[in-house]
C-alpha cells in the first residue's frame, strides 16, 4: 500500500512500512547517516538509533518536530523537511559533541581521508567545536596480532556489535559501562586475544572511524626490504587483484594483476610470486582428502581449510567436529612452506634468510602466520602478512604511479597458475576448484566438470547435488559465520548430511575479506569484485589446478604425490580444541 507525503515540500508517494531515510533516498533526497549500515545481500541492517546524525524536521498538522528518520516510519500526510535549518543545526551540534571527546590525530590516524566520521564532518560544514570537557582514555588493545582496537575513537555506533552478533554469531562486542563511560567492547573491556573472536575483521570493515583497524606490519616489511642480508619473497591473494585498484581510484572490479606485480618489483621485492600457485597445489592435496574420505578413510562430510578465522571459529564451537577439516594449511602458509624448503633448495639460500611477505584480503591471515603449529624447522612458513589496504599504502608512499604501470609477469616457479586457484576468492570458488580436480581424476574432464554453478552467489548456504564421473555428491558452500553455525549444528544433529562442505568466515568470500578496501556499505562493490574474479578464471587457459605444470613439476622433483609422507609434513596442520 502506498501513502501520499511531501518531502521538502515536493509530492512523493512512499511504500507503507517504508522508514523517513528509505523513502526520502529512493526520492532522490539524501539524508547523512552514521550508525546506520544496510547490507541488503547479506541481510545486515545496524539501526541502533544511536548517532542522531539522521534527523530530520516532521509536521503532521500538530506541530514540528525532529525525528530520526532512520527509525520513523512514513505516514499518510507527512510533510518532511530534511534540509530545513532546524535539522541542519540538529547534526551539526550532534557532530561537534561527537568530535568533543574524539581524539585530533586525523592527520595520522589509519582511517585519515577514509574515515565516514571526518567525511561527515566535512560535509556538514563542522570547522570548530564549542564544546570542551572530560575526555575517553581507554587505551590501546594491540594483543590480538590482526586488530587493533582503540575505543577513544568509538563513537557508540554499534556496528561492529551488530555485525559480530547478527552476522557472524560470534558475539564479542557489546556495551560495556554506563554514561560517559560507556564504550563497545567486549565484556569487561578484556584484550581481543582473550576471547572468542576469530579476527575475521567484519568489525573492521562497518567501522565508521579507527576505532577497530588491523595490526600495521608496513614497517615491519619495510625493514625487511631494507636489509641486505634477506631475500624477500611476496605472494598475492587471487582477492586481492580484483580489489586493491580502488584504492587509487580505479572502478571496482578492475583488474590489476600485471601492475600488481610491476609494483611490488618496484617496491624491493626479490621475487614476486603468486598464492595462486598455492591454491593450486591446495586443491592436489584438498582433492585427494575428499576422495581418500569418499572412499571410507576419514570422517564425511570434509570442511575445507582455508579460511584462519572459520578455523578458529571451529576450534572455539564445535571442538567436537575438529576431524572433520581438511588438514591441508590454506594456500599462503603451504606457498611459505614450500617458498623455505623447494625454493630455498633449488635457489642455494639459507631458509633463515629467506623472509616471506603475504598480500592478503583478510586480517585474520595475520594471526594465522603466527600459529606455532604452522613452522618448520624452526621457521615460520609465513613472516609477515600486510592487507590490501597495507600494500596500498606502501605504493602511495614509494610514489608509484599504480594504474600508470604497465603491465608485468609473476616469477617462476612459483608463479603459475589456473582458473581454479583464481576463484578461492569467491564464496564457493574453493568447493568449485576442488571438484574440479576430483571429476578430472575419476575420469571425467569435460566441460561440464568445470563451472558448477550451483555453488556460486550471495545465497548464505548454497546446496548442490553434484554428479561427478557417476559418483553422487551432495555438496554445500556457506559463507558468513551466522551461516556456518547454523550448517553445522544441522550437521552434528544428523538432520541433514553433505560430502564435502566450504565455509569463508567473510560474507562473499576473501573478496569482501576484512583487510580489502573499504566498501561503506555499498554491496554492489563486493559483486563487482566477484565478477572480475570469475571473468579471470574463463580467460584462463589452464582451470584444472591438476593440470598445472608447475604443481606437476613439484610432485615430480620434490613432494611425490599428493598425501605423500612429505607432502603432509609440509603442506598439512593439525588443529587446537579452544572449547571450554
Amino acid at each position: 500500500m502506498m501513502v501520499k507525503l511531501k518531502i521538502n515540500g515536493i509530492e512523493v508517494e512512499a511504500q507503507n512500512g517504508e522508514t523517513i531515510l528509505e523513502a526520502s533516498r529512493r526520492s532522490g533526497f539524501d539524508i547523512p547517516t552514521l550508525c546506520h549500515l544496510q547490507l541488503h545481500d547479506m541481510d545486515y541492517e545496524n539501526r541502533p538509533v544511536s548517532c542522531r546524525i539522521c534527523m530530520v524536521e516532521v509536521d503532521e498538522g500538530r506541530g514540528s518536530r525532529l525525528v530520526p528518520s532512520c527509525d520513523t516510519y512514513v505516514k499518510e500526510g507527512m510533510d518532511i523537511s530534511t534540509d530545513s535549518r532546524r535539522a541542519v543545526n540538529s547534526r551539526r551540534t550532534t557532530m561537534e559533541l561527537m568530535l568533543s571527546n574524539h581524539p585530533k590525530d586525523c592527520l595520522f590516524c589509519d582511517r585519515s581521508t577514509n574515515c565516514d566520521l571526518q567525511t561527515l564532518a566535512h560535509e556538514l560544514n563542522v570547522r570548530r567545536v564549542r564544546y570542551e570537557g572530560k575526555r575517553s582514555n581507554f587505551g590501546i588493545d594491540e594483543t590480538s596480532l590482526s586488530i587493533v582496537k582503540n575505543l577513544d575513537k568509538c563513537i557508540l555506533c554499534r556496528r561492529c556489535e551488530s555485525i559480530c552478533s547478527n552476522v557472524q554469531t560470534v558475539d564479542i562486542y557489546s556495551a560495556v559501562n554506563r554514561g560517559f563511560d560507556t564504550v563497545i567492547a567486549p565484556a569487561f573491556n578484556a584484550p581481543l586475544h582473550e576471547t572468542e573472536c576469530t579476527f575475521c575483521g567484519q568489525c573492521v570493515s562497518v567501522c565508521p572511524t579507527a576505532a577497530l583497524t588491523e595490526i600495521n606490519n608496513v614497517d615491519k616489511v619495510w625493514n625487511a626490504l631494507y636489509d641486505e642480508g634477506k631475500y624477500v619473497v611476496v605472494q598475492t591473494a587471487p582477492a586481492v587483484r580484483v580489489a586493491v585498484a580502488e584504492e587509487f581510484g580505479a572502478e571496482p572490479g578492475t583488474v590489476s594483476t600485471g601492475q600488481m606485480v610491476a609494483a611490488l618489483r618496484r617496491l624491493g621485492f626479490d621475487s614476486v610470486f603468486d598464492t595462486n600457485w598455492g591454491a593450486d597445489l591446495t586443491i592436489m592435496e584438498e582433492a585427494n582428502e575428499v576422495l581418500q574420505r569418499l572412499n571410507g578413510k576419514g570422517r564425511l562430510p570434509i570442511l575445507t581449510s582455508c579460511c584462519p578465522a572459520w578455523v578458529k571459529f571451529i576450534e572455539h564451537n564445535f571442538p567436537d567436529m575438529l576431524d572433520v577439516p581438511s588438514t591441508c594449511k590454506s594456500p599462503h602458509e603451504m606457498f611459505g612452506s614450500m617458498t623455505k624448503t623447494y625454493f630455498a633448495e633449488k635457489m642455494n639460500i639459507d631458509p633463515k634468510d629467506i623472509v616471506v611477505v603475504s598480500v592478503m584480503p583478510c586480517v585474520a591471515k595475520k594471526y594465522e602466520s603466527a600459529r606455532p603449529e604452522l613452522t618448520h624447522e624452526g621457521h615460520s612458513d609465513v613472516d609477515y602478512v600486510i592487507t590490501t589496504r597495507e600494500f596500498a599504502r606502501m605504493v602511495k608512499e614509494a610514489g608509484i604511479h599504480y594504474l600508470d604501470l604497465a603491465e608485468e609477469e609473476f616469477d617462476n616457479p612459483l608463479g603459475e597458475s589456473t582458473g581454479a586457484a583464481q576463484i578461492f576468492g569467491a564464496t564457493g570458488g574453493v568447493l568449485e576448484a576442488a571438484l574440479r580436480t576430483a571429476a578430472a581424476w575419476l575420469g571425467d574432464e569435460s566441460d561440464a566438470t568445470l563451472d558448477f554453478e550451483g555453488v556460486r552467489g550471495f545465497e548464505g548456504v548454497k546446496e548442490a547435488n553434484i554428479s561427478v564421473a557417476g559418483h553422487d555428491l551432495k555438496v554445500a558452500a556457506a559463507h558468513g559465520l551466522g551461516n556456518a553455525r547454523r550448517l553445522l549444528e544441522a550437521v552434528r544433529e544428523g538432520s541433514t548430511h553433505y560430502d564435502v562442505i566450504e565455509i569463508m568466515a567473510c560474507p562473499g568470500g576473501c573478496i569482501a575479506g576484512g583487510g580489502q578496501p573499504y566498501h561503506h556499505g555499498d554491496r554492489g562493490i563486493i559483486k563487482k569484485r566477484m565478477e572480475a574474479t570469475y571473468s579471470i578464471d574463463k580467460s584462463k587457459k589452464i582451470r584444472r589446478s591438476n593440470d598445472n605444470p608447475d604443481i606437476k613439476k613439484i610432485y615430480e622433483e620434490f613432494l611425490g604425490e599428493p598425501g605423500s609422507h612429505k607432502a603432509h609434513e609440509l603442506l598439512h596442520t593439525h588443529y587446537v580444541d579452544r572449547g571450554e
